[in-house]
């Protein structure tokens, strides 16, 4: 079973250039304004899930702008829903209330390819202009077929036959995982491999924000903790704050520039330098 875990790992290895375009092209989705919808049944729909409530906490993306469709609803988070897999009606109902727009991007995940309530949320997505990726396991299929980028790891047969929780369960997982890392990265959320957009809501979380201004900024543990509280738990502001910016300022600079902390730094190491400072 260890073995077969592996050999589930190195499936994704061809698909890496597929999903790093998957993490771009929705990335500037989601720039726009777009949100990040996650589609699927069952196992598929759990790991989805799963993917898709670690984007706050990790990289501060907002709740409003990731929504779900998993068939049987919240219920089937926690148990098996039968035959909420084969409900076209609930797919369509479901994405109807997401009102899916062609700023978003839906990312459906079957093993089979074939799961009708995940394939009809895909198609359903591509009528209303939104970008869709479809993860699965099997090739040919519908899902891949239908899917504007679709990404395929080849499993194979399960170690206990039928059981997809487990090979492809496990590839899945980290195709999601690298996606929507890969994809918050373009988005600007990641700094030099820090997480600068991290909601700080506990002290362990409180003592990594400081580490990473005290990194990127160059200064010693008093500033950037000072920093820190005065952008009240806010990375990116407390960073241009030690680095010398008044706060307004500091949000000013970031609005300017997206959001996005490399560029802001980048303008206040120049302005830095042109009067006569510098790193």
């Amino acid at each position: 079973m260890f073995e077969a875990q592996l050999s589930a790992i190195a499936a994704v290895g061809p698909e890496l250039a597929t999903i790093a375009r998957a993490a771009e092209a929705a990335s500037r989705r989601l720039m726009e304004g777009g949100r990040l919808i996650y589609a699927g049944a069952g196992a598929s729909g759990r790991i989805a899930v799963q993917d898709g409530v670690e984007l706050g906490p990790t990289f501060g993306w907002p709740e409003a702008r990731v929504a779900y469709a998993l068939a049987g609803g919240r219920k089937a988070l926690f148990g098996s829903v039968e035959l909420a897999e084969d409900d076209v009606e609930a797919a369509e109902r479901d994405i109807g209330e997401i009102a899916i727009s062609s700023n978003d991007v839906l990312v459906g995940a079957a093993a089979s390819g074939r799961t009708p309530y995940t394939v009809t949320a895909l198609e359903k997505a591509n009528g209303a202009g939104a970008l869709t990726i479809g993860i699965s396991n099997n090739r040919p299929s519908p899902l891949l077929d239908k899917a504007q980028i679709g990404i395929y790891a080849e499993t194979g047969s399960e170690v206990i036959a039928g059981s997809t929780r487990m090979k492809a369960g496990t590839s899945q997982k980290v195709i999601l995982t690298l996606f929507s890392t890969a994809t918050m990265i373009c988005c600007g959320r990641v700094y030099r491999g820090l997480m600068v957009d991290m909601v700080v809501s506990n002290r362990k979380l409180h003592a990594r924000a400081v580490e990473i201004i005290k990194q990127i900024a160059g200064v010693d543990k008093p500033i950037a903790e000072t920093a820190l509280d005065t952008a009240k738990g806010n990375i990116k502001l407390a960073v241009l704050r030690a680095l010398g910016m008044e706060i307004d300022e500091a949000e000013r600079l970031l609005s300017r520039r997206g959001g996005i902390l490399r560029d802001a730094v980048c303008d206040w190491n120049e302005n830095f330098a042109s009067k006569g400072g510098g790193k």
